[in-house]
């Protein structure tokens, strides 16, 4: 069956278990059905995007309590507060959670699964049971490694580097190694379902050079989803049978390379940052046209920079690896490849810049937060060259300023976006408006907190303080003292939302079907949306992102 007619065919189905609408509760994928097992059996790819946005919210939470935790030990410089093994398993905690069960799904799993269909005109994604299993995968995953937690925590770091994760912790290894695998196969067929959707059941009209840019980052994130992941997976398999059964594959005493763990690690690894951060992007992409209500500046080289970014971090791994005896020529050629992937990036930052140039701006919260976006990632990436720069890596790696760089990039990054969108696409998802004032304070604590938090680590870097140590010298206690400071800022920015959002869904006013008069054919439906998305077959616009500026620019053009 063609895409079309499969399309044509979806639209003609209707399943008798939905009730009739009312006129005072119109029937909403939120109201179809309402019982436990209508959620929990779910195939509609929007009740599945709310089951992972319940998910990744609580591992969100776990992942910033252990922050906080590592954030007030480092408040004295002596280790007072903790001891070396319980900041070890804090700051291991962090990384896992944060990393493996909120960054990566967080944008992909929760607006990828609800949007994609949408934006493309569709009833639903291409494999509906197959989207609900990859959630039962994803939970399997991340609770068998909170076992691990329960029973006493991992020392490792996020990274499991041989031989500390095969021979010499005596933490819960194995627990965390299964369920980091076993999260695995939930993002491969969440990224198999992304790519046969977009390519089939586009709705008719809808071609290449008229998808929305969301639709681009999340085709080529899941591109990346596809060839990285069997990658780490195969190499955490490895692990597990290294430290159960002493194969010899990366411990040195069974006559192993544990350097090649880390090529395995890094060749996923450095791709998974673009799993994080390209979603990101695009909802970056949707975002500021809409608060300038102008065109997006460079369609077609956003569109290419996304395939770019996802085809290039492939070349990048060996930076990671700058001291760990590879090459002179390896590492020159590392190094360069390191400064030609922030092409791609670059051209976004630009085509966004260019966007907001003479725009109508409306500084409500998305576009608050995806203003900070633009700022903080580009101050990420600038301090990412000086990683990619060979001399000076030697002095700042394994730093403070990598950890600074690195939450620059996923924070002010990644959930900087998934803040912004969260906030744009809540009346499309629940039906409901937030308070406006509390959005904006938010983003602003969030902003401010986020700075004071991790800008004077990269001082601290520079310095020569090392990460993952729960002493240090006192003179780096001043900074230390600040970053814990605005850690709790940052907490107040975190905690705002989850209040008033949640508050909202009983009490806020109701949302119209386009509450930013922002293009795209998620907006041309009832918020929140049908059970099959749209009543009809919708009409797709000629050029994406037609918006009124941009029309009388090009009507001035022509004349």
């Amino acid at each position: 069956m063609s895409g079309t007619s499969a399309i044509e065919s979806g639209f003609a189905e209707r399943e008798p278990h939905i009730p009739e609408p009312t006129l005072d509760r119109p029937i909403d994928y939120l109201h179809a059905q309402s019982t436990l097992r209508s959620w929990f059996l779910a195939t509609d790819h929007k009740r599945i995007a709310i089951l992972y946005l319940a998910s990744i919210t609580a591992f969100f939470i776990i992942g910033a309590v252990a922050a906080g935790i590592v954030r007030l030990a480092l408040v004295v410089p002596d280790g007072a507060i903790l001891t070396n093994d319980t900041y070890n398993k804090a700051f291991t905690i962090h990384g896992v959670v944060m990393v493996w069960f909120f960054l990566i799904p967080s944008i992909p799993a929760t607006f990828g699964n609800f949007l994609i269909p949408l934006m493309i005109g569709a009833k639903d994604l291409a494999f509906p049971k197959l989207n609900l299993t990859s959630w039962y995968i994803f939970m399997a995953g991340a609770l068998f490694t909170m076992v691990s937690v329960v029973l006493g925590g991992v020392d490792t770091g996020w990274t499991f580097y041989a031989p500390l994760s095969t021979a010499f912790s005596n933490s819960w290894v194995l627990p965390a190694l299964i369920g980091v695998t076993i999260v695995g196969f939930s993002s491969i067929l969440t990224g198999l379902n992304f790519v046969v959707t977009i390519h089939t059941m586009r709705t008719p009209g809808m071609t290449w050079f008229r998808l929305p840019i969301f639709v681009w980052a999340h085709y080529a994130t899941s591109l990346i989803f596809l060839l990285a992941t069997p990658v780490i997976t195969t190499a955490l398999i490895l692990l597990i049978l290294e430290r159960a059964f002493h194969i010899g594959v990366f411990d040195p005493a069974y006559g192993g390379d544990p350097v090649l763990f880390q090529h395995l690690f890094w060749f996923y690894s450095h791709p998974a940052v673009y799993i994080m951060v390209l979603p990101g992007m695009g909802v970056i992409s949707e975002i500021v046209p809409a608060f300038a209500q102008k065109k997006l500046f460079g369609y077609r080289f956003v569109a290419y920079a996304s395939i770019g970014l996802a085809s290039v971090t492939f070349f990048v791994w060996g930076h990671h690896m700058f001291v760990n005896g590879q090459s002179d020529l390896a590492s020159l050629a590392f190094s360069a490849l390191s400064f030609a992937v922030a092409v791609p990036s670059a051209v976004k930052v630009y085509n966004w810049t260019a966007t907001i140039h003479k725009g109508r701006i409306r500084l409500d919260t998305p576009m608050l937060y995806a203003m900070g976006y633009i700022g903080l990632f580009v101050l990420g990436g600038l301090t990412g060259l000086y990683l990619a720069t060979l001399a000076i890596n030697q002095h700042i790696h394994a730093t403070y300023f990598v950890v600074a760089h690195f939450h620059y990039i996923m924070v002010g990054g990644t959930v900087l976006a998934f803040l912004g969108g969260l906030h744009f696409w809540w009346p499309k998802f629940t039906g409901r408006m937030y308070n406006e004032a509390w959005g904006r304070i938010s983003a602003l604590f969030i902003f401010i907190g986020f700075n004071v938090t991790f800008f004077p680590q990269f001082i601290l870097g520079y310095l020569g303080m090392p990460r993952r140590y729960g002493t240090y010298p006192p003179e780096f206690q001043l900074l230390n003292v600040l970053s814990s400071a605005g850690a709790t800022i940052l907490a107040a920015g975190y905690l705002f939302p989850m209040v008033y959002l949640l508050y909202s869904l009983w009490f806020g006013r109701r949302a119209p079907a386009n509450p930013w008069d922002a293009k795209g054919l998620e907006w041309e439906t009832a918020s929140p949306p049908p059970p099959h998305n749209f009543l009809s077959l919708p009409e797709v616009p000629r050029v994406p992102y037609d918006y009124p500026i941009q029309e009388r620019e090009s009507g001035r053009q022509h004349t």
